[in-house]
């Protein structure tokens, strides 16, 4: 593993800023810290203070995307207030770790319960988020009793960083989609020595950690994702035989919210990622501009993205791709995944371990449980009570009760 070096505001393939050293053992797993130089936050705040916005029209708010008014407001306290050292001090508190998997360094949380015997969870972000997105329910998930939970819910938590997203490394070469990345999973949970485990994802989490079900469903002993995805079954004369009608109206209302209001990014990713990447990769208040405005479309804040999210959790989260010049590779998911067809996205294969689907109403999407039970072993379907695309980070209670229920008769 190589000892990644700083990481500038400028051009080129910096390595994630932060310390860790192997000492020449490609094997080796070794304690990692974030650190970033002081001079890309001092190129940040040159970058923030020059910032050139764009006209708006009267009245838009957020209809035309994200809006000027709270994107200057954004701005101006990431220039005057926030603190990322004291951002750096909360992650690090985490005990965060790099490995080298298929020639890439990659990062990961491995919080240990006191338990020697709790069950393993690997937890896989999506985007536009990253690990932080998991920094309310890592403790409470690994030590449940010291935060009103049962010990006995207690599991080891492993929560990597994404190949391309925040500090593990870029791949370098095309076809990186979820297989592939479940792949490396899979081996980063055989080198902690971890041979049997469960594995939850959101996002391109779900995909991820559904394919280490497929993959490796001999140590795999449940699935829990809010991504249960995909349309009616192929095949079947009349996939809606069968579908509850509040479900199919569900499902209608997502596909058109998707459809009308929300597929543009995913399409520019798809399709341009590297031209949309010299403006992200460029600009702070583009990449943030970029990832707030998801962060308000597509959770349930009726229309205040800061009743569940915090200025520093958004900001948190958008410098991490900041610092480790992220927005291209992140984005190239979107281009390689739909490109192995059907498969590339969902998999190919039934799902042959317990899942389980947690569905938030605010979410992207959404797939009747009936279309769902014939690409997943479905033991439990939870639809929730509130809640949108970041569910660890926006209910983290919701969450942790029912991966702690569903993973409890799976020890």
């Amino acid at each position: 593993m190589r000892a990644p070096g700083a990481c500038g505001g400028g051009g080129g393939e910096p390595e994630a800023p932060g310390s860790a050293d192997a000492g020449g053992d490609a094997t080796a797993v070794v304690p990692f810290t974030i650190d970033v130089p002081d001079a890309v936050l001092d190129d940040l705040r040159e970058r923030l203070s020059r910032a050139r916005y764009p006209d708006e029209l009267d009245g838009a708010g957020w209809t035309y995307g994200t809006s000027l008014g709270y994107l200057r407001e954004l701005v101006t306290y990431w220039r005057d207030e926030f603190d990322w050292r004291e951002q750096e001090r909360q992650l690090n508190r985490f005990d965060q770790f790099k490995t080298e998997i298929d020639g890439l360094d990659v990062h990961f949380v491995h919080q240990r319960a006191a338990d020697p015997d709790a069950l393993p969870l690997i937890v896989v972000h999506g985007w536009p988020s990253t690990f932080m997105q998991f920094h309310k329910v890592i403790e409470p998930l690994s030590d449940p009793a010291a935060h009103g939970g049962n010990a006995a819910d207690a599991f080891h938590v492993i929560v990597p960083s994404i190949p391309g997203y925040g500090f593990s490394d870029k791949p370098r070469e095309r076809g990186y989609g979820p297989a592939q990345m479940g792949d490396i999973f899979v081996k980063l949970m055989a080198r902690l020595g971890y041979t049997r485990y469960g594995v939850q994802g959101g996002d391109w989490g779900g995909p991820i950690v559904a394919h280490m079900a497929r993959a490796d469903a001999e140590h795999v002993v449940g699935m829990h994702t809010e991504t249960c995805r995909g349309g009616p079954p192929e095949g079947v004369e009349d996939p809606t035989a069968g579908v509850p009608p509040e479900e199919l109206e569900r499902w209608r209302d997502r596909q058109a919210f998707f459809s009308d209001e929300e597929r543009g990014y995913s399409a520019i990713q798809g399709s341009k990622p590297q031209t949309l990447g010299y403006g992200l990769n460029d600009s702070p208040v583009g990449q943030a501009a970029w990832i707030v405005e998801k962060f308000r479309a597509l959770s349930d804040v009726d229309g205040d993205v800061e009743s569940k999210f915090t200025k520093d959790e958004l900001l948190n989260n958008i410098m991490i791709y900041w610092v480790t010049q992220t927005a291209t590779s992140s984005a190239r998911l979107y281009y390689e995944a739909p490109r192995r067809g059907r498969a590339g996205l969902l998999g190919a294969g039934r799902i042959e371990v317990p899942t389980a689907c947690a569905v938030y109403p605010e979410d992207v999407g959404f797939t009747p449980r009936l279309w769902n039970e014939a690409r997943y072993n479905i033991t439990r379907f939870t639809i929730m009570p509130r809640g949108g695309h970041f569910a660890a980070l926006e209910e983290p209670e919701l969450y942790l009760d029912d991966v702690r229920a569903f993973f409890r008769d799976l020890r």
